[in-house]
């Protein structure tokens, strides 16, 4: 099974994303630190948000297969530079959340995505457990 690791900001849906994906309660907490799961690496959204902490993404991207960039569909801001998934030496794709709002923006959040380098994307809502399957069969 592929190992990912998730990055966006803060807000996003990572964490929400997760706790679909590994079948656990869904309850609202703010991730401090990275989170280590079987097969899933979750990080605070503050590592992308704040350049100082790129090296600890790119350096704990070493251990995973693929790198996930999500962007929360329902978001008018794109937090990732242009190509941004160049920084990494693994595959890229991106993961567009709460695709159930009714705020969504698929077409900015797809755009974002691609201006930061992504090539495969995925549209999820963690809610809703809707692209969850599609995903996990991605992984495996």
């Amino acid at each position: 099974m592929k190992k990912v690791i998730l990055i966006g900001e803060i807000g996003c849906g990572k964490t929400t994303f997760v706790q679909s994906l590994k079948e656990i309660d869904m309850e609202y907490k703010k991730t401090q630190t990275m989170e280590y799961y079987e097969n899933v690496i979750d990080t605070p959204g503050e590592y992308l948000e704040n350049r100082r902490y790129y090296n600890a993404l790119i350096v704990s991207s070493y251990d995973c297969d693929v790198i996930g960039l999500v962007q929360d569909s329902s978001s008018k801001k794109c937090s990732f530079p242009p190509s941004f998934a160049s920084i990494f030496a693994k595959p890229v794709i991106g993961i567009i959340t709460k695709i159930d709002k009714e705020s969504k923006d698929l077409e900015y959040a797809t755009a974002c995505l691609k201006l930061a380098g992504v090539k495969e994307i995925f549209k999820v809502s963690a809610v809703e457990k809707v692209g969850i399957d599609q995903f996990k069969d991605y992984l495996k």
